[in-house]
């Protein structure tokens, strides 16, 4: 239960914290992304906060050697750069161009403007099944590009 009601109040922060900082505006992102017309830098501080935020709790999980509610730190091993890799960030980049919204920001403004995010929510979710359908061995990591074993 503890781990339900965490998850809920973590969701809501980050979703209230979304639309108060003006990362869920699709305008003020792609004012943000537009580095050589009318550039808006908010959001820079914005993602600054969040990462400082995000450290201070990490370490705070390393050094209490687990996190609060979770048996262990999961922390992630993998440090190869590979084509699925490059792929998805340039889908993800962009989605985040043309329409100034990503996954977070999207089910965000779909509870407060959703005639704005059904379109982009509806293509995230049919890119997710797409993705469930390409066959398994196709999907399993080529050639490292950033390795030098």
């Amino acid at each position: 239960m503890a781990k339900t009601a965490s998850a809920f109040a973590v969701g809501l922060l980050f979703g209230l914290g979304l639309l108060v900082s003006g990362m869920a505006d699709p305008a003020k992102v792609l004012a943000f992304l537009d580095v050589t017309g009318r550039w808006d830098p908010s959001l820079a501080l914005v993602m600054a906060g969040a990462v400082a935020i995000s450290a201070a709790g990490y370490r705070l999980a390393r050094r209490r050697g687990r996190p609060l509610l979770a048996p262990r730190l999961d922390v992630p091993t993998r440090r190869d750069l590979d084509g699925r890799l490059f792929a998805g960030a340039a889908i993800f980049g962009l989605g985040w161009g043309l329409a100034g919204l990503c996954p977070g920001p999207a089910l965000t403004i779909l509870t407060v403007a959703p005639a704005e995010a059904v379109t982009f929510v509806a293509a995230m979710v049919a890119g997710m099944l797409l993705f469930r359908l390409v066959p398994a061995a196709r999907l399993k990591p080529t050639a490292a590009l950033g390795a030098d074993a």
